[in-house]
């Protein structure tokens, strides 16, 4: 079974940056989609971002512009660059991904189990 399993967080100031990891405890064949959702205290997880197998990425409007979502040339790690960080940023992130493992078998819903990452002076 390949797992998701992410990195990165912690405690920054309002205006500084920080690097998530996504890293797939297996190899795999190929990605078709990728994405990083958050959860904040008290609310409902959103999408944040996503990047497809072409490479085409989107992003919350909450985010556009500061954060960029990428992932390795293998597409074993997915990555979010968060920059200019505000407290509201403040939650649980996850990323989640839809692949296909080395025997060709489709896992479209699979779920890291969060990275906290808070954003405060």
């Amino acid at each position: 079974q390949v797992q998701l399993v992410e990195s990165g967080g912690g405690l920054v100031q309002p205006g500084g940056s920080l690097r998530l990891s996504c890293a797939a405890s297996a190899r795999i064949r190929s990605i078709v989609t990728m994405a990083w959702y958050r959860q904040a205290p008290g609310k409902e997880r959103e999408l944040v971002a996503t990047v497809t197998s072409g490479g085409s990425t989107n992003y919350a409007t909450s985010v556009e512009g500061r954060f960029t979502i990428s992932r390795d040339s293998a597409g074993q790690t997915l990555y979010l660059q968060m920059n200019n960080l505000k407290p509201e940023d403040t939650a649980v992130y996850y990323c989640n991904g839809d692949f296909l493992t080395t025997g060709w078998i489709r896992r479209p819903n699979v779920w890291g189990q969060g990275t906290q990452v808070t954003v405060s002076s």
